[in-house]
């Protein structure tokens, strides 16, 4: 082997700190050479190896009744949803390269996470996508949402999977660096599920898919450190994907493992063939011997530190039985894919590669990974000066708006409130012909399984101002709100996923920011029995110059629905509907979009929450839905009870005429944020057993008004027409973008 040498310069420039080039020269017992200095690189970057979040995300919740398959085990979490089904799902995030280069950024981030989901053997039925630009009205951004939008739309339909949901929220602290998250979900029956493991000496190694070019060599490093004006030279770093040669991967995939000839499987995403060789066979507790010049490449003069590292898209690593080679080799042939036997599985707990008979780098599998010889660090952090100066936020000194039915136009066509419809659009929501929240929609989405009476309930969500002014609570309200989003569709949540997107890790008050969120997740997620499955952390979104994002927990919440016909949507139905808001009326204005941009007082805390009631309303919603006493519900969000309503009417093509509560501040009744509440909507023949039932609770249960026909009336004032408002929220976002 040529011992290349390298210098501790050599690390600095791959991103490496000095203690961790001395380590790897410890645990080598010698200097390494360029390609090993690079595999390091990579896997103990933090967007593969974790170390400054690990021994924060251990603290998570990851058991349950339901788990199949704990977070870190797999390559996506696996629940049980009954009758020998099983769903499989997981949020990943593509934040840097959506940066740079959003189509590719964004679609390649599509392609990523329903790999995942594929390689558990899950075939793929829906995905949903979180999305955080800055300024709306510049250029940039708006160049920027249409390509994500549009890498989303084309990957997702070429591809055949629906996207049927998501959420897109602006600020200006996302002004350089968005937010790119995607989430997909996937049912497999449970006892065909995959592993990514690699076990058995002499088992033989095979890469499949497309060819390996230089696309994305480096990515995972790139994705580990702040985005500057040079960050246009790590653009080799972004991947270019094929949603046509994915969907071949899929069917091979499927019916390779179906075949039973695979003992492992895994996705090449982050850090490419080095990552997958490595995590298959720490987690099998064996080796491999990898001969490079056997893959497949798009390029003939790439170097080995470039085979092992590229990202190039549409590619897996399969570990399969000796002896069954040939069944592997006809079905990819089948599918017209790469199916190169690269290497075989040894016993000596070592990856060994070699180019042309001579090895190039020498490396021990379990020393790479997260829970292996990967660094772990327990960061320094300290509460951000801001935090006492938001919590010092006197309402008082906001005067109340003389005009009301102009703060409710105005949140009507706010972009982060004003419907997406101009991105959903651009999507296909009915591939498969599973989804059935198209035409009147859920809080959340629901995917009905095909031969089952059975669906999912899926959401994402986090409101990231909440983060920002209080890291616990915010984190709390996320899980809590994707919950009431599941439990206001019919569904009954049972676990989730999450994207942590914070910035620079040795920042303290980042730091700080991101450990008070994984307590406020800890806490909800338990109190919900709602365990976390296993997701994605980003650390780094923020620029030299422009500082980090708000903290931005993205939750992916799962639920189920034991009868699709039971779900419940949130339009109103018909008019002399009456009207309830259940859940706890406070004065409270904090940190609402009305506060934040019509007010545009920044510097608020986090609105009202109180954990034990909002479980207690979630319980009691979910008896409401099934015992048939509401035809509509509808959680109140962002814009406040007035956007819950107006939302409800809009769908449903009709109005309201409500009254409000004089014993609060009217903007706080109507556009505050306080959680924990819920719009539902009971006909005539619902009412009486409705009351008779709310009286049994302790909830509280507040009689607003009727569902109109035409207009929405406030304390006796009309607002608006139905149609103008309609006209308002389903038009403003593309207005901006024409």
């Amino acid at each position: 082997m040529k011992n290349e040498l390298t210098t501790q310069q050599t690390a600095k420039d791959l991103g490496l700190l000095e203690e961790e080039y001395q380590k790897i020269n410890d645990l080598l017992g010698r200097v390494p050479n360029f390609t090993e200095l690079c595999i390091f690189s990579v896997m103990w970057s933090e967007h593969c190896s974790y170390k400054n979040s690990i021994v924060w995300l251990k603290k998570l919740p990851k058991s349950g009744a339901r788990m199949l398959a704990e977070a870190g085990e797999e390559n996506a979490g696996l629940v049980d949803i009954g009758d020998g089904l099983a769903c499989s799902f997981k949020i990943e995030s593509h934040n840097h390269p959506s940066a740079l280069e959003p189509y590719q950024g964004a679609a390649t981030g599509v392609g990523g996470i329903n790999r995942d989901i594929f390689t558990m053997g899950a075939r793929p039925i829906a995905q949903l996508n979180s999305l955080r630009f800055g300024d709306i009205t510049s250029e940039k951004t708006q160049w920027l949402l249409k390509g994500v939008v549009k890498g989303i739309g084309d990957y997702g339909n070429a591809f055949g999977i629906p996207t049927v949901g998501g959420e897109l929220q602006f600020d200006p602290c996302y002004q350089v660096n968005p937010l790119v998250n995607a989430f997909s979900a996937g049912i497999v029956e449970t006892d065909k599920t995959a592993s990514a493991i690699s076990y058995g000496v002499g088992n033989l190694v095979f890469i499949v898919g497309s060819a390996t070019g230089k696309d994305g060599i480096h990515g995972a490093a790139f994705a580990s450190k702040d985005i500057s004006e040079d960050s246009i030279k790590d653009l080799p770093a972004v991947q270019v994907g094929d949603p046509f040669q994915e969907k071949l991967l899929l069917e091979a995939s499927l019916e390779v493992i179906a075949s039973g000839s695979v003992i492992g499987i895994q996705d090449m995403g982050a850090a490419g063939i080095i990552c997958s060789t490595s995590e298959m066979s720490a987690k099998g507790e064996h080796g491999m011997d990898i001969w490079l010049d056997k893959v497949p490449l798009r390029q003939a003069d790439m170097l080995p530190f470039e085979i092992l590292l590229s990202e190039s898209q549409e590619r897996m690593l399969i570990v399969v039985e000796k002896g069954r080679e040939a069944d592997v080799l006809k079905i990819f042939d089948k599918w017209d894919l790469n199916c190169a036997q690269i290497g075989e599985v040894t016993d000596t707990g070592r990856l060994k590669f070699y180019k042309n008979d001579e090895l190039v780098a020498d490396v021990p599998a379990h020393d790479l990974v997260l829970g292996g010889g990967a660094p772990v660090y327990h960061r320094e952090y300290k509460e951000p000066a801001y935090y006492q100066k938001l919590k010092a936020f006197d309402p008082s000194a906001i005067t109340q708006p003389a005009d009301y039915a102009a703060v409710a136009r105005f949140l009507l066509k706010h972009p982060n409130i004003a419907s997406k419809q101009w991105v959903a659009e651009q999507y296909d929501s009915m591939i498969g012909t599973n989804t059935i929240t198209t035409n009147m929609p859920s809080d959340a989405a629901v995917v009905r399984i095909k031969g089952t009476q059975k669906a999912i309930t899926i959401k994402v969500d986090c409101n990231s101002r909440y983060v920002y002014a209080d890291p616990k609570v915010g984190a709390a309200i996320a899980v809590a709100e994707s919950a009431r989003n599941v439990v206001c569709s019919g569904g009954q949540p049972v676990a989730v996923t999450n994207c942590l997107n914070f910035g620079n890790p040795y920042n303290p008050e980042v730091y700080w920011q991101f450990v008070n969120t994984i307590m406020g997740m800890k806490e909800a997620c338990e109190k919900l029995n709602t365990p976390v499955t296993g997701g994605n952390v980003s650390f780094y979104n923020q620029s030299h110059d422009g500082g980090a994002v708000f903290p931005t927990p993205v939750i992916g919440m799962l639920g189920i629905l034991d009868h699709f016909e039971n779900k419940m949507t949130l339009n109103f139905k018909n008019a002399g509907d009456a009207i309830f808001l259940l859940g706890e009326v406070t004065d409270d204005i904090n940190c609402s979009e009305y506060l934040y941009s019509f007010c545009e007082q920044k510097a608020s805390p986090a609105p009202y929450f109180d954990l034990d009631k909002e479980y207690a309303l979630q319980q009691q919603l979910a008896v409401l839905i099934q015992q048939k006493l509401i035809n509509a519900a509808h959680d109140v969000a962002d814009g406040g009870l007035f956007i819950t309503l107006a939302e409800a009417a809009i769908v449903g093509n009709k109005g309201f005429s409500i009254s409000t509560a004089k014993e609060v501040r009217k903007d706080a009744f109507l556009f505050g944020e306080g959680q924990s509440r819920v719009v539902v909507s009971v006909a005539d023949d619902q009412l009486a057993s409705f009351k008779e039932h709310m009286d049994t609770t302790k909830i509280s249960c507040l009689a607003l008004g009727k569902v109109e026909n035409h207009n929405f009336t406030v304390d006796g004032e009309n607002w608006m027409s139905a149609e103008d408002a309609s006209n308002t929220y389903n038009h403003s976002l593309a207005s901006y973008l024409s």
